[in-house]
């Protein structure tokens, strides 16, 4: 069975060309005017089929799915209600919240009930309508997150997506008909269900890969949106209409600093560290992370020394190149690694080496030298990319060795099935940061973003839970901040520009939250690192 529905993927691929058919000349190039008018800079539309090797196709497959999967829940388990929550590993992980705890055999149940679902070949379809409208259709459909959203937005019609008498609403293009999305696996994850499709155009369904480390931080990330009373955009707006957006944002701060507080704790009480790591993918607020870890390490009485990666990078003549043929200044390859870790070992025992100084003008090593030397009291902190491999730091014993994994796992939904995914708000981060303090222009971030996450699967999630401790940066507030930096940048992207359909997504995203301004964010925040007036150098 499994290898009949493979091939049948694999044709349908094929059948399309890999061609992911999107409307984007014909609908996004009238963005400008949408905008204008005050509709959504993203019109929701049906397509026919999807090119799985492409993060849209992903997301237009996904989205089907879990419409399949709230349909069949409804059939399953009467009188429950269905939440996506996060990706953890090569799934997304989902909670069904009923009369008694989720079993095995439910989900059993629900998988069935989903493919039967499929093979009815049901048409799923879209209608405009008012958000007026939209709440009744919502109500009705038993969609209260999406239904209190909609009496929030400020726009003459929404874009409501069909199917089996229900409605939906969407974040992005849906399959067209039920029987297209006839590949996908359900796994029981206590509490809750892991939902999986094929990963690349080849239609398979890798195995599901264990991940406790991750699963744990965004556990702890769901506490921390119970403490906050905030867990979909819908109530973080009614937080800020109230006026209460001050607390919010403090509460929300201490839960940081209390973490990183105790994550030195944990390194000042094993007198046996001597080395710590950071790394985490592209705007993960990496930089501020580590100055506000040296603080709460000094308030332990330690008193740590840096070194930037940077400093070690071979001569440009020498990078590793890529796949494509250019040099590719991410791979490990493009260290000194024999000089590094010469260094760190000597260090660690407490002699003096003379780091080099790398001048990415030229390309090329200075002949200047940083001398440095590490007493008993001074942990070694190194902030890089490759800070969870293992090849980076070999001349250190694992005893000696503290590893930290830092990115933006948002909390928050859109609604109940809506997910955020945490790359976009990490590239709504970049953008914003980029465009303020490294004169990149926002169609150039977001041109070289694939580029940016194609790193990151390679180097650095990988290595996920090779970490001694993850921290989770994001703040459940951000994107109403960043919406105000954010919006201006994305619509002075040309309608006829490559990447106008991912800045219409991002639109369409922000469009959702109420504005809210900085003035109550403190100066040590990491949002500062993205938007400016923070009290460290980053």
């Amino acid at each position: 069975m499994a290898e009949a529905g493979s091939l049948l993927i694999m044709e349908t691929v094929a059948n399309s060309a890999r061609i992911f058919r999107s409307p984007s000349r014909k609908t996004y190039n009238k963005k400008a005017d949408a905008l204008r008018k005050g509709q959504s800079a993203l019109q929701i539309h049906t397509v026919s089929d999807v090119d799985l090797s492409t993060t849209q196709g992903q997301r237009t497959y996904q989205r089907t799915v879990f419409i399949l999967l709230w349909l069949a829940t409804r059939q399953s388990i009467p009188n429950s209600s269905l939440s996506i929550e996060h990706s953890l590993s090569n799934g997304v992980y989902c909670e069904i919240h009923g009369d008694k705890p989720l079993t095995p055999g439910d989900v059993s149940l629900i998988e069935r009930n989903m493919r039967e679902l499929a093979s009815a070949a049901l048409p799923i379809t879209v209608v405009e309508c008012t958000p007026a409208e939209a709440v009744k259709l919502l109500t009705a459909s038993d969609q209260p997150s999406a239904a209190a959203l909609m009496a929030q937005l400020d726009k003459p019609t929404v874009s409501l997506v069909h199917c089996d008498g229900l409605y939906h609403y969407c974040d992005g293009p849906v399959l067209a008909n039920t029987s297209l999305v006839s590949h996908f696996r359900l796994h029981f994850y206590l509490p809750g269900l892991i939902v999986q499709i094929p990963e690349d155009g080849t239609g398979r369904i890798p195995q599901y890969k264990e991940q406790p480390k991750l699963a744990s931080v965004l556990r702890e990330s769901e506490r921390w949106a119970s403490i906050l009373n905030v867990d979909d955009v819908a109530a973080l707006n009614r937080v800020i209409k109230a006026g209460d957006a001050g607390d919010l944002i403090r509460v929300s701060e201490a839960l940081h600093e209390k973490k990183i507080a105790a994550i030195a704790d944990m390194i000042a009480q094993n007198p046996e560290i001597r080395l710590i790591t950071i790394a985490g993918p592209s705007s993960s607020g990496k930089t501020t992370f580590a100055q506000r870890l040296k603080i709460q390490l000094r308030v332990n009485g330690l008193h740590p020394i840096t070194i930037s990666l940077d400093d070690y990078f071979l001569d440009r003549s020498q990078t590793p190149l890529g796949e494509d043929g250019k040099p590719d200044f991410e791979s490990i390859e493009a260290l000194d690694l024999p000089l590094l870790g010469d260094h760190l070992s000597r260090l660690v025992q407490g002699d003096t080496v003379d780091v080099p100084l790398f001048d990415f003008h030229t390309g090329q090593r200075m002949t200047e030298t940083r001398r440095l030397t590490s007493a008993e009291d001074q942990p070694i902190i190194i902030e890089g990319i490759h800070g969870l491999n293992e090849r980076l730091t070999a001349s250190i014993p694992k005893g000696n060795k503290f590893k930290i994994y830092i990115s933006a796992l948002t909390q928050l939904n859109i609604h109940d099935q809506v997910r955020i995914h945490t790359t976009d708000a990490r590239l709504i981060r970049r953008m914003v940061r980029d465009a303020q303090f490294r004169s990149h222009p926002p169609e150039k971030t977001l041109s070289i973003w694939p580029r940016v996450r194609n790193g990151e699967r390679r180097y650095i999630f990988p290595f996920q839970e090779e970490a001694d401790v993850m921290f989770n940066s994001a703040l459940v507030y951000e994107l109403a901040v960043l919406r105000t930096y954010a919006e201006k940048l994305l619509r002075a992207i040309p309608d006829d520009s490559p990447v106008s359909e991912l800045a219409g997504q991002l639109l369409w995203l922000l469009e959702h939250f109420t504005p809210l301004n900085a003035d109550e964010i403190p100066a040590n925040s990491i949002l500062r690192e993205f938007i400016g007036n923070s009290c460290f150098a980053v």
